[in-house]
């Protein structure tokens, strides 16, 4: 994929801002609202701030996606995400949904079973509106000399799997979301690489009007998480709570769903390997580590026989603090982490792949060698403090 000329970069980089100013605003009322209504999260012993603090801060950033999604509808290019799609439609349905059953959380400490219900429901709503994967591209099966074959799936199949990809991502954002600022930071820059690969799929199909409403989705959601994080970073004086964590998870799946769900793969030569698996590499690159750390707390709870919802404290943040980083130092390490994954995977689809494969090598070397730095700092000192 190549990018052309006359992209809607700047409006898309406009809504994205005005879901950070609306955000940024909002989270101080929100934060007063939630304090009075007793919503703070009182310091456990899984948990690593000290004192009480206020959560419910998803209702500012979806009110920041709202103002975002009204400004798009008034700009006469980015209308199109409207006018030829229900996808906004849903996500601002569904959001609206989750967020409320999120901030009921962040107050009453909902049953995990409850949550889940509501977000098999969330998930449904996007299926209604026709939020769901059309078909995707596997490396087996071709005929003659093409590579692999594409899927088409019906509506059950369809449905199904974008309702499985809403339930993980939600779970895995609520799971991630354990220092100040890594969830909003995750989502900023899970909902950038996403805008950015749907921006290449704008430019590579000749403006195809489907590829309009990923980027908008994905533009304010980025928007409302830059604007939430100045309140939230390290030292936090707001946690987004359930609210904030579920909806970036419903909304980055359905930016990945409505981006790669509904590609049109003729475009693609059947021997370019690259451009046919671009889909699955952004989407797997974007929800890389919030799925990693899902699965290895499904994995560890359930070999202790314990609930996979039963709450630890071996989380990959957990980890690098363990090591011996800073709060703010796990937080920066775990973005670069994420950035190098989800910006290298889309680069892949825009730029020469064989230099950013390498690059994307060498910044994964590095941030391995950072991350590590506290521990062999340790080892070496180790002896001569025995001695």
């Amino acid at each position: 994929m190549t990018p052309t000329a006359g992209l809607p970069i700047r409006e898309y980089i406009l809504v994205a801002l005005v879901s950070a100013a609306v955000t940024f605003l909002l989270t101080a009322l929100v934060r007063k609202f939630a304090m009075k209504t007793g919503a703070v999260a009182v310091p456990r012993q899984r948990d690593v701030h000290v004192v009480p603090i206020p959560r419910m801060g998803g209702l500012a950033m979806y009110f920041g996606v709202v103002g975002g999604m009204a400004l798009a509808h008034q700009l006469p290019v980015l209308r199109r995400a409207f006018e030829y799609s229900y996808d906004p439609v849903a996500v601002l349905l569904g959001g609206a949904v989750i967020v409320l059953i999120g901030a009921l959380d962040d107050r009453f400490e909902l049953d995990a079973w409850t949550k889940l219900a509501g977000q098999v429901m969330c998930a449904g709503i996007l299926v209604l509106f026709g939020l769901q994967w059309v078909s995707f591209w596997v490396p087996w099966g071709g005929e003659g000399e093409a590579l692999g074959q594409v899927l088409i799936l019906d509506r059950n199949q369809g449905g199904l799997l974008a309702v499985l990809l809403v339930v993980v991502m939600v779970n895995a954002m609520n799971f991630v979301d354990g220092l100040d600022g890594l969830a909003g930071g995750l989502g900023l820059i899970a909902a950038a690489a996403t805008c950015a690969f749907s921006l290449g799929l704008l430019a590579s199909s000749g403006g195809d009007v489907g590829t309009y409403p990923p980027a908008l989705i994905a533009a304010t959601l980025a928007g409302a998480c830059l604007g939430f994080l100045p309140h939230n970073f390290q030292p936090a004086k707001i946690f987004m709570g359930d609210s904030g964590s579920m909806m970036i998870g419903l909304m980055l799946a359905a930016a990945s769903t409505s981006a790669s769900g509904k590609i049109d793969y003729t475009s693609f030569d059947a021997t370019d390997v690259v451009a046919l698996l671009s889909p699955l590499f952004v989407v797997a690159a974007v929800l890389f580590l919030p799925l990693l750390d899902l699965v290895m707390a499904v994995v560890r709870r359930t070999r202790r026989g314990e609930s996979p919802f039963a709450a630890d404290k071996m989380h990959l943040h957990h980890r690098l603090l363990e090591i011996g980083h800073s709060q703010r130092r796990a937080v920066l390490l775990i973005y670069l982490w994420a950035g190098l994954l989800a910006f290298g995977a889309v680069a892949v689809t825009l730029f020469d792949t064989g230099v950013v494969f390498w690059l994307t090598c060498a910044g994964l070397l590095l941030a391995m060698i950072v991350s590590g730095v506290p521990r062999l700092k340790r080892q070496r000192e180790g002896p001569s403090s025995r001695s």
